[in-house]
């Protein structure tokens, strides 16, 4: 198989690396605030976030040098390696807000779902390569993507973390329905699956009031108005924001009054100070991505590179389209950050590595020079 080397996917390079850069100016603007009052310095978060995008954008063009079939062949060991590290997290992981979701490693926090979000795609692309003459099969190829998916799941819900859960639960479904897994029993899956998370989530009183207050219905005790803090400031926002917005560093919103300004609210903060047009151009950066990774997916030299390139594209799809959820009171309030904008460490590395992979696999497809072949059949590959 030929490698472009050399090859660089400018339209997959160029709003990935956008976005990440102007999430610096997004990120100063949103966190100034809290930095002051935590540490005496407003640069102090967005100091920490410049260098996590630094690395990233590095690590991203590094990877897109790796052949993406070096992935293939380690995918289960980077998965069982997640799954150690979820386990180790429950018992000496770092707690914040009554969750245990982050493992102190000297001087940054590691978070092992960002591990397994991507191990698992890596892993899905690879049993779905392997298992296309099986796939129909109940007990090879249906049963296997499902005990990795209530593994992964069930450790990620102990945490508790309900939103990486749902996410990652919903990767997976996407996944095995791109892969030609047997309708009949992915709809059992998707039916079983949601009536759990529904009694997961009814379990906790700060969820069911959440759910609560995104169907209208309030109480004396937990009224609409309190639980739905975060979404009614991030309406404010957006709405102060109108068609142009009220500029850059001038958003009031971050001033105390919306809870994780820089982190999964940062949307409504573009919002307030870039308006519709500065949101529109963000998802329009977004469909961009998506398009182009759906192209690459098509014309990726194997159905290895098919799959892997559709289930980074997808995760991302759902992330994108979660947090805006949020942020626009179309979903329920959770906490999902945005792909290369919201302030993270863990997050902000793992988007970089992926889209490096996926680089990887469009410079190997030659997308750009016309005579790519057809992606070729199972039994070619072997």
């Amino acid at each position: 198989m030929k490698k472009n080397v050399g090859y660089v996917d400018w339209l997959i390079l160029i709003p990935v690396v956008g976005l990440m850069v102007f999430s610096l100016a997004f990120v100063y603007s949103a966190s100034a605030t809290i930095a002051e009052m935590k540490f005496g310095m407003p640069e102090k978060l967005v100091l920490n976030h410049s260098i996590r995008v630094f690395a990233g954008i590095i690590l991203m063009l590094i990877i897109s040098r790796i052949d993406y079939h070096v992935w293939q062949k380690i995918s289960k060991p980077l998965l069982l390696t997640s799954i150690i590290l979820l386990v180790v997290v429950l018992f000496a992981g770092e707690a914040a807000k009554g969750a245990s979701r982050w493992l102190r490693l000297g001087f940054f926090s590691f978070q092992p779902s960002e591990l397994a979000k991507f191990a698992m795609v890596l892993h899905f692309a690879t049993l779905l390569t392997r298992k296309q003459d099986v796939i129909k099969d109940f007990k090879q190829g249906f049963l296997p993507f499902v005990v990795w998916t209530l593994i992964i799941c069930g450790l990620i819900a102990l945490q508790p973390n309900f939103s990486t859960m749902i996410v990652i639960f919903f990767i997976s479904i996407a996944l095995m329905f791109i892969g030609n897994v047997n309708l009949i029993y992915l709809l059992a899956t998707g039916l079983i699956g949601i009536a759990s998370a529904g009694v997961y989530a009814i379990s906790a009183t700060y969820r069911m009031n959440r759910i609560k207050a995104f169907l209208g219905l309030g109480g004396d005790s937990h009224p609409i108005e309190t639980v739905n803090y975060q979404l009614n400031q991030a309406l404010i926002a957006i709405g102060n924001g109108g068609l142009f917005g009220v500029g850059p560093g001038q958003n009031r919103q971050s001033h105390l009054f919306l809870p994780e300004s820089y982190g999964d609210f940062i949307f409504s903060i573009v919002g307030e100070e870039y308006g519709f047009f500065g949101l529109l151009i963000i998802i329009l950066a977004f469909a961009i991505i998506f398009w182009r990774g759906m192209i690459i997916a098509k014309k990726a030299p194997d159905n290895f590179g098919y799959f892997l390139a559709v289930g980074i594209i997808t995760t991302f799809a759902i992330y994108v389209f979660v947090n805006a959820g949020v942020n626009t009171g179309l979903l329920p309030t959770t906490g999902v950050p945005m792909p290369f904008i919201s302030y993270g460490g863990t997050a902000v590395i793992f988007y970089s590595a992926a889209i490096g992979v996926l680089l990887n696999i469009s410079a190997q497809a030659g997308v750009f020079p016309k005579t790519i072949k057809n992606k070729p059949k199972e039994s070619e590959i072997e």
